[in-house]
């Protein structure tokens, strides 16, 4: 009996959150994604779990996902025509094992790694695309939970993007800290020519996608972005931005859902 009355009453709690974040946004976007056209959607044929981080390049997919219930983070690559999966790396690091949004830059695969709870640690590592050997590990006094890299700059969100922390891989000091620019806790963030491209979430149901000048850290460009389906725990939806985002050429490609994936693939307007 308890546990039939508890159903309903986490589902009343659940629609009680979700109408006070609508409230806190005036004007949610009911569509799939601001000035974006749908070009379908691939499945992604492997074991995910919660997913985190999304990469394409070149014939590949790359996926971050943890796994909750034995604590280990999980480096997943795909076949981007056919959505089957290739090889996963484990890169859990002790306590830390909450990978977050990635980046490739010549040649390697940037990962965050993290305790799971804000105000912690991580590990940023570097790792070889082709033979999936680590390359280097980076410290940091934080949780981080996604990052973009260009050259021998990183920059690094923490906890729902809060702060972003801007390393030169060609020195050994600290990196700059600055605040995020936007109040939308991104999730994953990519290097687009001077540009940061970032996404994340407002609400349960609604996110954005922003453009941010580099270095001057001023969003240029920003597109609203409904939910793909019913709210966690419920079902598998969430915004669209909610998780990975990854960009080719105008091509957008989000992941929001949990294991069984699919990749959305978007073009952008001009």
């Amino acid at each position: 009996m308890i546990r039939k009355m508890a159903r309903p009453a986490m589902a009343l709690g659940l629609l009680l959150l979700a109408s006070l974040s609508v409230a806190a946004v005036p004007d949610p976007f009911a569509g799939g994604l601001e000035h974006a056209h749908p070009r379908g959607a691939l499945k992604l044929d492997g074991e995910l779990f919660h997913v985190q981080g999304l990469e394409v390049a070149g014939k590949h997919i790359w996926v971050t996902s943890v796994d909750q219930v034995h604590r280990k983070a999980w480096l997943h690559q795909f076949d981007r025509a056919s959505g089957k999966a290739l090889r996963r790396l484990e890169v859990s690091d002790g306590a830390r094992f909450h990978p977050g949004g990635i980046s490739i830059s010549g040649g390697s695969i940037w990962v965050p790694v993290a305790e799971y709870r804000p105000d912690s640690s991580a590990v940023l590592i570097e790792i070889d695309a082709e033979t999936l050997a680590v390359r280097r590990k980076i410290p940091v006094a934080d949780h981080l939970g996604c990052v973009a890299a260009a050259g021998q700059t990183l920059v690094a969100g923490n906890w729902n993007s809060r702060l972003l922390y801007v390393f030169d891989l060609r020195t050994s000091g600290p990196p700059r800290v600055v605040h995020n620019p936007s109040s939308t806790q991104y999730q994953d963030m990519k290097f687009v020519g001077r540009q940061l491209v970032a996404g994340g979430s407002r609400t349960l149901w609604s996110g954005t996608v922003d453009w941010i000048d580099w270095p001057s850290m001023t969003i240029v460009r920003t597109l609203r972005s409904g939910a793909v389906g019913v709210i966690r725990p419920f079902g598998r939806g969430g915004a669209y931005t909610g998780e990975g985002l990854a960009m080719d050429g105008r091509d957008l490609y989000l992941l929001p859902e949990d294991g069984p994936s699919r990749v959305f693939h978007f073009t952008l307007d001009a």
